[in-house]
């Protein structure tokens, strides 16, 4: 397909607001693309060029753009740069150079700009900077208006399409039935391979039933952590789940670990899909620990203090994420890894084993020492007992307890009740027992004091299916450092217009908005019904507990759940 009759749909996409039309949108493209397109067509239409868990990186800096446009239009930089701070979007600039300086028709395919983005990824070393600006500006001679837009906003990382990959998901149901009546069996799939365009390809070519039967873990590529629940009492834990194993809460780093020997393969992955095992190098030696070739261990990541023998909070073991001095950090922070689960085990995936069974088959394969730890667990029926342990582990400094349905699959995401978490925020009674994992979404400059940060308060939503509503502002509980650190993030991830995702009342809109990128956890006093809040709920007294730099706004509290926790705190 050609490149141009491509960003003609993501035209009609950004012209678009319906979300059911959207679909029909994407489901017709979907339905045009060649079985060959299809697969990198996908990608692009998620703002990338392959699978999200690979984190493909353009490495292009605005000002590298600027010059790619100057140069692909022969406009002088000093008027292209004047330009830009009139219109304020990139993706504008070139389409507006485009349509001042040519009319032609778009020379490439799809395949010939995956393949010109792909090779900016590729670039690095001496003279790279220079490389992608030709690479760029070449490209940019070779499109019409419309597509330099589309090609430009896939670099920058700012499509403003509005969906998501659940929405592409539906998409592929329609293509096949003309409705989202498959979408269920597309998206347990995505959830144990991530990959959306190899995916789409494969029920291109076989159709949703074939493509999705059978699908095990691979390992190297992530699966889609199994997430909690909450309830608010024991007792009805155990009328909904039956019998339960109760496991201690840690406040660590969730790690998924990936090992095969024979095929050298060792990856470590968070919550949402990074990839981090540079983190821990002393994985490296996890052979010594297993007995298996092939393994993915899911696991709580936790810092120890070496000279008190404690366990650190989640910020302190975070510190073992920078880039440098790795060795230096390993040996000040050392890292114990609290496995709970196996999904994966020689050739064989355990996801649809029974949880009690999963936990007997990682008591024989797991050698416990420094590295590598199998939680403890009690299996009970008594909500009394429940109750008792989780006092227990809250009085070792622990956050509380998970609970789970003993006789439970591994089932991504947070589906019925199979895990519940049970932890408490804070210590004052009174107050919501559990915290809420928001989305910020622009922030407000301060005043006084706080002008020095950059950042006076910020907004926060939750996701709806592809939409985020507010449910607060947020302006208290940091310390002077987080307020620094937040300037930081969100200034590289500022936007001059409103993401098309986002449902703001005009009386809340910030100073400044940001792309949904940044996850922040919250403790509040409440939840209360709001009209002000396009959410229907805002939180009472917010404030808050860390920056969550390990889960993605697809793992923030959904309006649904928000509502749940609204309905239990009433009872």
């Amino acid at each position: 397909m050609n490149f141009s009759v491509f960003c003609s749909y993501l035209q009609m996409l950004e012209e678009t607001a319906s979300r059911i039309e959207i679909t029909k949108i994407l489901a017709e493209l979907l339905k045009k693309l060649s079985e060959s397109d299809i697969k990198q067509a996908t990608y692009l239409l998620n703002g990338s060029v392959g699978p999200s868990y690979e984190q493909y990186l353009f490495n292009v800096a605005d000002k590298m753009l600027i010059r790619a446009i100057s140069q692909a239009y022969e406009t002088p930089l000093l008027q292209v740069e004047l330009k830009y701070k009139e219109l304020g979007d990139l993706g504008d600039l070139a389409e507006f150079y485009s349509r001042k300086t040519s009319q032609m028709e778009s020379m490439l395919n799809i395949l010939d700009v995956s393949e010109k983005l792909i090779s900016l990824t590729e670039e690095g070393g001496e003279g790279s900077q220079e490389k992608r600006i030709f690479i760029i500006s070449d490209t940019l001679s070779k499109l019409n208006a419309e597509c330099a837009k589309y090609f430009v906003r896939i670099i920058c990382g700012n499509l403003r399409l509005g969906y998501s990959e659940r929405t592409l998901i539906d998409a592929l149901s329609w293509m096949e039935t003309g409705d989202k009546s498959k979408s269920g069996m597309i998206l347990k799939s995505f959830e144990v391979v991530p990959d959306i365009g190899s995916l789409s390809e494969r029920i291109k070519k076989e159709g949703i039933e074939s493509a999705t039967k059978h699908i095990s873990p691979i390992v190297g590529i992530p699966v889609q952590p199994m997430l909690c629940q909450r309830l608010k009492t024991t007792a009805e834990m155990v009328k909904k789940m039956g019998e339960v194993s109760v496991e201690p809460k840690f406040d660590g780093l969730r790690v998924v670990i990936h090992y095969s020997k024979k095929r050298k393969i060792l990856k470590a992955f968070t919550r949402n899909l990074k990839e981090i095992s540079a983190m821990f190098p002393e994985l490296s030696e996890i052979d010594k620990h297993i007995s298996a070739d092939e393994i993915i261990l899911d696991s709580e990541a936790v810092g120890m203090d070496p000279n008190l023998m404690k366990i650190l909070d989640f910020q302190t073991t975070m510190q073992r994420r920078r880039k440098h001095d790795i060795k230096e950090t390993q040996n000040k922070i050392p890292v114990t890894f609290q496995v709970f689960d196996i999904l994966y085990k020689d050739g064989e995936s355990q996801m649809h084993v029974p949880y009690i069974k999963r936990r007997e088959l990682l008591s024989k394969i797991i050698k416990n020492g420094s590295l590598l730890k199998v939680d403890s667990y009690e299996t009970t029926t008594d909500p009394t007992r429940i109750t008792k342990l989780h006092e227990e582990y809250r009085n070792k400094g622990l956050e509380g307890i998970i609970v789970k349905k003993v006789e439970s699959e591994y089932v991504p995401g947070r589906l019925g009740w199979r895990w519940v978490k049970m932890k408490e925020s804070e210590e004052s009674t009174g107050k919501l027992s559990d915290t809420i994992d928001a989305v910020i979404m622009g922030y407000t400059q301060g005043q006084g004091k706080r002008s020095s940060f950059g950042i006076g308060q910020f907004l926060v939503g939750i996701p709806n299916g592809d939409t985020i509503k507010t449910i607060s502002k947020v302006g208290t509980g940091l310390t002077d450092e987080q307020f620094k650190q937040l300037n930081t993030i969100l200034s590289s991830i500022k936007v001059s217009d409103i993401p098309k995702e986002y449902s703001v009342q005009k009386n809340l809109e910030p100073d400044f908005w940001v792309k949904p990128q940044v996850v922040v956890e919250l403790a509040a006093d409440d939840i209360t019904v709001s009209q002000n809040h396009t959410a229907g709920y805002a939180l009472r007294f917010p404030r808050l507990v860390k920056i969550r730099t390990d889960k993605s706004v697809k793992e923030a509290t959904s309006l649904k759940e928000f509502i749940q926790m609204f309905k239990l705190q009433k009872r």
